[in-house]
């Protein structure tokens, strides 16, 4: 897949991914990786971004397995904002769409 293009949805994926629970870096990558072919070093500067600019809060919380896990939520911003690409994303995937199918 393009990178272009993979870049421009992962912000949404992260947000949409945050508003069902708070997750650590190495989960989004995880659980995205499910679904879109990504590398471990693609989310960390997106997650940086998202939190620098406001749309998510960040945590330390001891971990078992290891050093303790910076875990993200999102921000009253963050959620807002996610609702709003939500619906650009859903009425340009449909746009697109209607164009590949020739209607």
């Amino acid at each position: 897949m393009n990178t272009q293009l993979k870049k421009g949805v992962l912000e949404l994926c992260v947000l949409s991914m945050l508003s069902e629970k708070e997750r650590y870096g190495y989960e989004l990558v995880s659980d995205i990786s499910k679904n879109i072919a990504i590398s471990d070093g693609t989310i960390y500067p997106v997650l940086r971004r998202l939190n620098n600019e406001g749309y998510l809060e960040s945590y330390l919380q001891e971990s078992q397995e290891g050093p303790p896990r910076k875990y993200y939520r999102l921000t009253e911003l963050g959620i807002n904002t996610k609702d709003e690409l939500l619906s650009e994303w859903v009425s340009f995937a449909n746009g697109v769409n209607n164009i590949i199918k020739g209607i």
